[in-house]
């Protein structure tokens, strides 16, 4: 799967919000597709010895939820941890994932933020852009905004705030475990981000590509630690 080159990735704390701005034109919040035959989730995981991160895509059948395709990225971390600029710590891991796909989803499931974020340019919105992809944001936890908590039971849902304006919601996708936040990354609205998602959960607070995606990047971050640190005693032996 193919993207856009936009802008470089290689860039200063200056240049990142300045590429942020001056992609926010670019936003589209209404559904361009008709069907849905496969959907991804996109994760990425990092290991604690090394400044090595592993981006993960999974790719599922839908509405089905058979996974027909993992693809696994190892990468150096060239961007610090800055909060809102997340997508330029991991954007170029899970673009190169995305060049090897050999199936190509119709959409994506990233971990992180779409409109919800103080650029309104979360990862999947900005990697919705360069790839020219409908996207989805679905978080552990908000980047910004108020809300209020929705009911205890499957499919319940509150509206997140952020100055008067709603930027995403907040999701019960099952009794008992705490919600998810999702917003519209793009080429989608939110009432079909919510659709999505609660189609993609099977049993689980997260969505079946999302969660297959963070399982498979936690464990080959927590095996490739393991790793270093036997090569590590090794060579003091």
């Amino acid at each position: 799967m193919d993207y856009q080159r936009l802008h470089p990735w290689e860039v200063t704390y200056k240049e990142a919000k300045d590429i942020q701005r001056g992609l926010r034109n670019r936003i589209v919040l209404s559904c361009n597709f008709s069907e849905i035959d496969l959907v991804a989730g996109a994760d990425c995981s990092y290991s604690k010895r090394d400044h090595l991160m592993y981006g993960v895509i999974c790719v599922l059948t839908y509405p089905e939820l058979e996974l027909i395709e993992k693809v696994k990225v190892r990468d150096e971390v060239k961007f610090p941890y800055i909060p809102g600029l997340l997508t330029f710590r991991e954007g170029p891991c899970l673009l190169k994932a995305c060049e090897r796909l050999k199936n190509e989803p119709s959409l994506i499931i990233f971990d992180g933020q779409g409109i919800a974020h103080p650029c309104g340019l979360g990862i999947a919105t900005h990697l919705g852009i360069v790839l020219d992809k409908p996207t989805i944001g679905c978080a552990k936890s908000p980047l910004l905004g108020q809300y209020k908590e929705p009911v205890n039971k499957k499919g319940a849902y509150s509206y997140l705030y952020e100055k008067g304006k709603v930027v995403g919601i907040v999701l019960r996708t099952r009794k008992n475990v705490k919600p998810v936040f999702v917003s519209p990354g793009f080429k989608i609205d939110f009432k079909k981000s919510i659709e999505i998602v609660l189609a993609c959960c099977k049993g689980y607070r997260l969505p079946e590509p999302l969660r297959l995606a963070h399982l498979v990047s936690k464990r080959d971050s927590n095996y490739l630690a393991h790793e270093i640190h036997e090569r590590h005693e090794k060579d003091n032996r």
